[in-house]
């Protein structure tokens, strides 16, 4: 089937190959939202919400991650059965539907906020300018991506060490941070439900909501990262690889499709039972058990003082508060690991947005370029921006977490509405989702959809007033 404009050519035919016989050799993609993911709602705007108010917004958590994995699913479930990311997908129903989620993407990561926080946080342990901190970092972030032979092996990898370790400070700060007290008083405080808008504002509570876990363009790049892993019809498709270490190919970026008979349809079951399971075992799991301990973590440690920052500075606070607990060792264990956190972030944010763009620009604009070509490129573009940023004095993390965090969840809004027009329209009946996922879907553009109304009206109702 061709798209609907006729700018792409149709899928072609392919065999879709059987799963792995263990679920254990497809997991990776979910490490690695769960990994980029723990970021900005996870170490920054969930704790900073908690220091503020307590445990009453902890729920906003479980239902963006609930909202997230059936988001995130559809999005599998595309390029599971062609082998075609969803952006090209998007541009089978509209020729730049693709183009415009990818400036989407790009306009929200054009301000370092995630490498800006690792730098700030940087400074706690060795002292320094933050900016010139982020700079060199962001300088490392487009070395590591465009010299990685297979950028995908070495993005995993990565988020794999940074999920080990923040699951050691998880075990460590449980067994000597958190007391008795709290953890018995933390299931009331998290039933105790609230919408702090008049204390926190509506911009920072939809921040938070929208990244928790993952968010905007990150979602959508669920699609590349199966792809590249080789799950699936992605098998036929090929990696993103270093235009100087690697041996990248111009290969077309369209899909395929595979015959609906009892044997493949046997097949896709098996991929489907156990793309879901990775996802919820990784990806909202994990998530969710980091949100909600550093949430906890900033409960025991920070809620009542008054002279708290209204900016990352907590942290700061938090670490030197963490020092005067368990010892100067565990407050710097605490920034080191929320520095490498947020670094392994910006890595993962800075090639996902560099991915987004490119697989869109090779496939629909610039058919005889290779896409890795393309994304090395892109990966400097993004660097050099994020640098031009930080030196024209946009340094306050928190300020740039939240514009961030804003047009993802427009971008969220806008395509949980397509990902059901198009899974319903591309993929043969037997491939279709479910009602109750429709519903899901159905959800999660009411839900990004008011908030986002919310939000402008907010923020437009501050600037006139």
């Amino acid at each position: 089937m061709a798209d609907e404009s006729g700018h792409l050519p149709g899928f072609s035919a392919a065999e879709l190959p059987p799963p792995p016989a263990s679920t254990w050799r497809i997991v990776g993609p979910g490490v690695v939202a769960a990994g980029v993911g723990l970021a900005s709602g996870e170490f920054i705007l969930f704790p900073y919400i908690a220091s503020q108010i307590g445990l009453a917004f902890l729920w906003a958590a479980a239902v963006g991650l609930a909202t997230q994995f059936f988001i995130n699913m559809e999005i599998e479930r595309y390029t599971l059965a062609t082998g075609e990311t969803v952006l090209i997908g998007f541009s089978r129903l509209g020729r730049h539907w693709g183009l415009a989620f990818a400036g989407l993407a790009v306009l929200g990561n054009l301000w370092p906020g995630w490498v800006t926080g690792a730098a700030t946080l940087t400074t706690y342990l060795v002292g320094g300018d933050a900016r010139w901190i982020a700079a060199g970092m962001l300088a490392a972030i487009g070395l590591i991506l465009t010299l990685s032979p297979v950028v995908y092996r070495t993005l995993e990898g990565a988020q794999f060490v940074k999920v080990i370790a923040v699951g050691a400070l998880v075990l460590v700060a449980a067994a000597v941070a958190i007391p008795p007290r709290t953890w018995a008083e933390a299931p009331a405080l998290a039933a105790h439900v609230r919408i702090p808008a008049a204390e926190l504002g509506w911009a920072l509570l939809l921040g938070a909501l929208a990244y928790a876990g993952a968010g905007g363009g990150q979602n959508l790049c669920q699609s590349n990262w199966i792809r590249d892993k080789g799950l699936g019809m992605g098998c036929h498709a090929p990696k993103i690889q270093s235009p100087l270490t690697g041996e990248p190919v111009a290969a077309p970026g369209t899909g395929w499709v595979f015959a609906p008979d009892e044997a493949n349809m046997a097949r896709w079951r098996r991929w489907w039972r156990t793309a879901n399971i990775e996802q919820l075992s990784t990806f909202v799991a994990i998530t969710f058990v980091t949100i909600a301990f550093t949430s906890i973590l900033a409960f025991a440690t920070l809620h009542g003082r008054p002279d708290l920052p209204r900016d990352i500075s907590f942290l700061d606070v938090e670490g030197q508060a963490l020092s005067g607990i368990a010892g100067a060792w565990f407050g710097r264990l605490f920034w080191f690991v929320g520095a490498f956190s947020l670094f392994a972030a910006a890595l993962g944010i800075v090639d996902y947005t560099s991915r987004l763009a490119a697989d869109v620009l090779r496939t629909s604009y610039l058919r005889t370029k290779s896409e890795s070509l393309v994304y090395a490129l892109l990966v400097w573009g993004i660097v050099a921006a994020g640098i031009a940023a930080i030196a024209s004095g946009l340094s306050q993390p928190l300020v740039l977490l939240i514009t961030s965090a804003c047009i993802a969840a427009f971008m969220m809004f806008v395509y949980s509405g397509l990902l059901i027009v198009l899974n319903r329209r591309l993929l043969a009946p037997e491939l279709r989702p479910a009602g109750y996922r429709i519903a899901a879907l159905v959800w999660a553009v009411g839900l990004f959809g008011v908030l986002s109304a919310i939000t402008v009206m907010d923020q437009l109702g501050k600037l006139l007033g």
